[in-house]
């Protein structure tokens, strides 16, 4: 068997890849590893023909090269505080690179990035951006479980830039957030493993290889030999473990939305647009330049959106579910904290001394006065402090934020508790940054023994004798 390492990926080994890129696979690279043409069996003629996968173009963020070079050693580039971690190609296990090399991406270069996201003070939140027919069993579901863990800390949303197939959508799962295109498609929870068998073509060319071996199932699914029905049964069962893995990941990951039992009665179908949100694989249907948009307008206030429920389904119910909660959205909100409202009467003592006199100089009895006005006066003042709060909580963040770029760490959480304001703290952000300036210019050295020293300019000597009173 020719190209033995890309073989070992490719055969008798459990893969989360869609089944047409699989059968792809072979018709264009079989012969090339094994030698010889390959003959499909019980797979589809149609999708028998040779096929590439989509070619690697950021939709969010542009190159990764040209973003490294804006924002210094990051390994993803850094859009308003959201780090994009591109998971695009075919996804292996023990790659050692971060990025797409030759169309395949890392697990463990995806890892690293979502380690260094996790730790990095300036980014706030997380983008995955993801078009992957799927890849290597190995790894995914740790990955998986790290994508998961980082949702407790930060934002993560999932852009599908047309596909997250098989371990492809492993991943997406386990975001906050699935947005697509109208033509975006997901799924195929499912488990694929393929076996080719040479025997017949050996006999062909006059050639028997005789597998030596101790251990009844040490050689397993040999190429060299037909699938024994025994060895065929152990791999569906195995394959059929690991679906169920699958499906628990998912759920785990689409708490609420997606069940392990629904995963597994979608029998690794793919999904497109909006039916993807119905089923319970996504969340929204939108282009992926507004839909980022709107995730970065969500980070500017403190209760992030990015954390609001998450499907969007396009029926008549949750329309009408959908429209409400706008309305609730657009209305004042009113805090119910007992911070909130001796905020409001520090902040705003003039206030409440006007509405008393206003009570008590009121032609209407106070006992037959209506309470709603009061209340009304209250509310707003309320909404008046919330809306303040915001703003300042969404300044402070900002600033935080540049100030990581800067190599500043400044804790955005401690600044809100001790009521810091933006200025105070945008003016310790540029005296540090000036300090640091100052300490990298000045540089303190003796005078050279190997240079001429300095010789005074006749003109300025003569400017000084003038100045004394000296003649020329």
């Amino acid at each position: 068997m020719l190209h033995a390492r890309i073989a070992a990926r490719a055969f008798n080994t459990p893969l989360l890849v869609e089944p047409t890129k699989a059968m792809a696979f072979l018709s264009g690279l079989g012969p090339r590893i094994l030698g010889r043409q390959v003959e499909m069996v019980d797979g589809d003629d149609a999708a028998a023909g040779t096929a590439t996968l989509p070619a690697r173009a950021g939709i969010l963020a542009g190159r990764l090269t040209e973003s490294l070079q804006q924002h210094g050693d990051a390994p993803y580039p850094i859009v308003d505080g959201i780090a994009v971690i591109e998971i695009s190609g075919v996804l292996i296990h023990r790659g050692g690179w971060i990025g797409q090399s030759s169309g395949q991406t890392s697990y463990e270069g995806i890892a690293a990035q979502i380690e260094a996201a996790a730790r990095d003070a300036s980014v706030r939140a997380v983008a995955l951006e993801i078009d992957s027919f799927g890849g290597e069993v190995a790894g995914v579901f740790d990955l998986a479980d790290q994508v998961r863990a980082l949702r407790r800390d930060k934002p993560v949303w999932a852009f599908i830039a047309e596909h997250a197939f098989s371990a492809g959508y492993a991943l997406a799962s386990q975001a906050d957030r699935i947005l697509l295109p109208r033509t975006g498609t997901v799924g195929s929870i499912g488990v694929v493993v393929m076996h080719a068998d040479l025997s017949g073509q050996l006999d062909q060319d006059g050639v028997r290889v005789t597998m030596i071996h101790s251990g009844q199932h040490k050689v397993d699914g040999n190429p060299y030999e037909p699938l024994p029905e025994s060895v065929r049964d152990d791999i569906q069962r195995e394959i059929d473990v690991l679906r169920f893995l699958f499906a628990e990941t998912v759920a785990a990951g689409r708490s609420g939305l997606l069940s392990q039992d629904a995963a597994l009665a979608t029998e690794a179908t793919t999904y497109r647009g909006s039916d993807a949100v119905a089923a319970g694989l996504a969340d929204e249907v939108v282009d992926l330049t507004r839909g980022f948009a709107r995730f970065r307008d969500s980070l500017s206030i403190p209760s992030s959106t990015a954390r609001l429920p998450r499907a969007t389904h396009p029926q008549p119910k949750e329309a009408a579910m959908s429209a409400n909660t706008d309305a609730a959205e657009t209305s004042p909100e009113i805090p119910d904290t007992e911070d909130t409202v001796q905020a409001s009467q520090d902040e705003h003592p003039d206030a409440l001394e006007e509405d008393r006199d206003m009570q008590q100089d009121a032609s209407v009895p106070a006992a037959a006065a209506p309470l709603t006005a009061p209340i009304a006066a209250q509310q707003s003042n309320l909404a008046e402090v919330s809306a303040q709060l915001r703003q300042e909580a969404a300044e402070i963040t900002e600033i935080a934020a540049q100030a990581g770029r800067l190599g500043i760490a400044i804790d955005a959480a401690k600044a809100l508790r001790e009521g810091t304001s933006p200025e105070a703290l945008r003016r310790l952000v540029l005296d540090q940054a000036s300090a640091a300036a100052d300490a990298r210019d000045i540089v303190a050295a003796p005078p050279s023994p190997v240079l001429p020293k300095s010789v005074e300019s006749p003109i300025v000597a003569a400017a000084k004798r003038s100045a004394s009173g000296a003649k020329i």
